[in-house]
């Protein structure tokens, strides 16, 4: 019994290891907040491409340079200027959707994600409206989290393939020839 106090008292008296807990405790948490930010940056990363790829292909198709555009072309175009996409051309989906003139209705059902578990196989030919028609364009893509388990990745949407959808969208009217 006197042995065990004595030894207990040794050990109460002495500090090292005393920054080897503080360790313990921070770096975890440090690391989790790193994870979070990078991967919050790369989420802005990839929407932002995402953003900018559909509006400067739909720009060129309102402009009349892209005057045959199929679904596979247009895609084609999209990820080409949007290198950092994962799997960019099988995870894209377009749609191309007349927008009414009389209602102004947009509509409101949630854009189609690309569904990585089953083959889609979209319809090649690709609709862009008559001259004065309005037209929405509405691109989603499924992107794979890096860090899944921390910060932003806890709080994100993800599909049966464990992927968040990004979404973009634009806008033209047909110019009468």
């Amino acid at each position: 019994m006197r042995f065990c106090k004595r030894l207990g008292r040794a050990f109460a008296g002495r500090d090292d290891g005393v920054a080897s807990v503080e360790f313990v405790i921070a770096v975890p948490i440090l690391f989790t907040i790193f994870m979070a930010s990078f991967e919050s940056g790369l989420l802005m990363v990839r929407s932002i491409l995402l953003e900018q790829s559909v509006d400067r292909v739909i720009r060129e198709v309102r402009l009349g340079h892209l005057p045959n555009a199929t679904h596979g072309s247009l895609k084609t175009e999209i990820c080409e200027l949007t290198a950092i996409l994962q799997d960019c051309q099988n995870s894209l989906m377009l749609e191309m959707v007349p927008i009414s003139q009389a209602t102004w209705a947009v509509p409101t059902n949630r854009a189609a994600c690309v569904d990585r578990a089953q083959p889609i196989d979209p319809n090649d030919e690709l609709d862009t409206g008559g001259a004065n028609e309005v037209m929405l364009v509405r691109a989603c893509i499924l992107q794979n989290p890096i860090f899944p388990t921390t910060g932003i990745g806890l709080n994100l949407r993800y599909d049966e393939s464990g992927a968040y959808g990004l979404l973009a969208s634009s806008a033209f009217v047909n110019e009468p020839l």
